[in-house]
């Protein structure tokens, strides 16, 4: 590897070139034959993948909660469930991706199975399921990221910050089981996610039909994703979300569990009243910090072409010129206690081309139960939950999880539970990693660029590495057959799950 790692900085070294009378890329003669002896995969990090859900102990939680098959001809309840996942790991997305992998007796030789559930018995095992078992099979993988937090180090319990949102996810197709019309006039379903900020992990995922509203089951999975984090020993947890998820009737229970929260909450009449009330001096300015620091040199703006057209066609713009925060106390109708209330006011220029109209002023009110935090910091974590959003479009456009293949809510429930577990692998596999020994910055570096890193790009850097296969009398051996510059953090993953995961 190191070779080959010498031999690629070689060839792209700092080098003044002369011209050059033929395009650089200058191959003519190819030609394709079909190896007879040598064997290949494109995707030499499954193996990784692999041993990551059976050191984990992924696949005995899930056959020993999950009993959906009364007899294993030839399959397990584990064989299916990571067959999708795995099929998502390899860029398929959709069911009939699986006959590709399927008919790659590379594919099957790397993971050790004679054969694996084409696309038809994959959609029928997703039709066995019921709420309940839905339920179960997060369950089982929740008791496996318990084991996984196990590793991490005493920083990482410090708090755990716990977000909710739903998405629509539109379908076409008539004949789906549960579809309905949402409230932008897309047909399909409304899933809601509840995630862990901290790790970007999604811990419960609920399919719905399209018309219900956001908060809709939120606060029981908002619960039973506070009940996991107290049982991995997070000193802290947190509730976020948006003004949808600010059901009133729930924050004296989690207020009495000791949970914090911080909501969004709707810009009432009363409460617009009572921030107009404020006196001036309760009003503090809110300076956000920049988008980004200069490294080298400032270097000149270009002309902004947006804002030329807005201007020649006098379009209708607002800006943020000030913003302002403040907080109060205040009961909501259905608590019996008081709760803080941050309040944002911003002062919005409007303009008409080049015209400048009647400035506006807009409160943004948020609700918490915390008394400690500035109200500069509470605005600013609220602003956070963005975070989400990104997690949510990941799912849908790069895992492709949140997709309906099947033909009923449930059903497809389950497909978008098994699919995600896809990022939830990626996720371990930074998980995983140690932050120990001489060159611990640089490895708690590389974690975090992992955890963040985009799924297609995690795709690309340790999943598509092509790779010789061969069985051995004592295992599967992957040989490598190209380098890039995360192998070495590939191999340090591989290393650790040689063998059982410990503490």
């Amino acid at each position: 590897m190191i070779e080959r790692q010498r031999r690629i900085e070689f060839r792209l070294r700092d080098i003044e070139w002369a011209p050059q009378e033929r395009p650089m890329l200058g191959a003519s003669r190819i030609q394709y034959d079909l190896a007879e002896r040598g064997r290949g995969l494109s995707v030499g990090g499954i193996g990784m993948v692999h041993l990551l859900a059976r050191r984990s102990g992924l696949a005995r939680a899930i056959d020993r909660r999950l009993h959906l098959l009364k007899v294993h001809l030839p399959y397990h309840e584990s064989d299916h469930v990571l067959n999708l996942a795995y099929n998502v790991m390899c860029g398929g997305t959709c069911l009939e991706d699986l006959e590709l992998r399927r008919n790659d007796e590379v594919y099957l030789d790397a993971l050790g199975a004679e054969r694996i559930p084409d696309c038809t018995t994959a959609g029928d095992f997703c039709r066995r399921f019921d709420a309940a078992d839905v339920d179960v099979l997060m369950d089982a993988i929740n008791d496996t990221r318990l084991e996984i937090w196990k590793r991490q180090p005493s920083s990482f319990f410090e708090e755990a910050v716990i977000e909710a949102d739903g998405t629509i996810v539109e379908t076409g197709a008539a004949k789906k089981e549960g579809i309905d019309l949402s409230y932008d006039g897309q047909w399909g379903y409304h899933p809601l996610l509840i995630s862990l900020s901290n790790t970007q992990e999604p811990l419960f995922v609920l399919n719905r039909s399209g018309n219900r509203p956001s908060h809709e089951g939120a606060a029981a999975y908002f619960d039973r994703a506070v009940d996991l984090c107290e049982r991995a020993g997070f000193a802290r947890i947190t509730l976020r979300g948006d003004t949808d998820f600010s059901q009133t009737i729930f924050l004296d229970g989690w207020d009495g569990k000791g949970v914090r929260f911080v909501f969004g909450y709707d810009a009432r009449q009363n409460l617009v009243q009572l921030a107009e009330g404020l006196e001036e001096t309760a009003w503090q300015r809110l300076e956000r910090a920049a988008a980004y620091e200069v490294q080298t040199r400032p270097r000149a703006r270009r002309e902004n072409q947006k804002q030329a057209i807005i201007e020649r066609r006098g379009f209708v713009q607002i800006t943020t010129e000030v913003e302002d925060v403040s907080s109060f106390w205040y009961r909501p109708a259905l608590c019996a206690k008081d709760y803080r209330v941050v309040v944002l006011r911003k002062v919005i220029g409007v303009t008409k081309g080049q015209q400048l109209l009647q400035p506006q002023v807009r409160y943004f009110f948020y609700i918490t139960n915390d008394a400690r935090a500035s109200a500069r910091e509470i605005v600013l974590e609220a602003n956070q939950r963005c975070n989400q959003e990104n997690l949510i479009q990941q799912l849908k456009n790069g895992v492709a999880a949140l997709r309906t293949p099947v033909d009923t809510l449930v059903s497809n429930w389950a497909y978008m539970v098994m699919a995600s577990l896809a990022w939830t692998l990626k996720a371990w596999t930074a998980l995983v990693l140690p932050e120990r020994g001489r060159w611990k910055a640089r490895r708690a570096l590389e974690k975090t660029q992992l955890l963040t890193m985009e799924f297609k790009r995690f795709l690309n850097a340790f999943i598509r590495v092509p790779a010789q296969v061969v069985r051995t009398g004592r295992g599967v051996l992957y040989r490598l057959l190209a380098w890039n510059p995360w192998l070495h953090v590939f191999f340090r993953a591989a290393d650790v799950l040689e063998h059982p995961l410990r503490c």
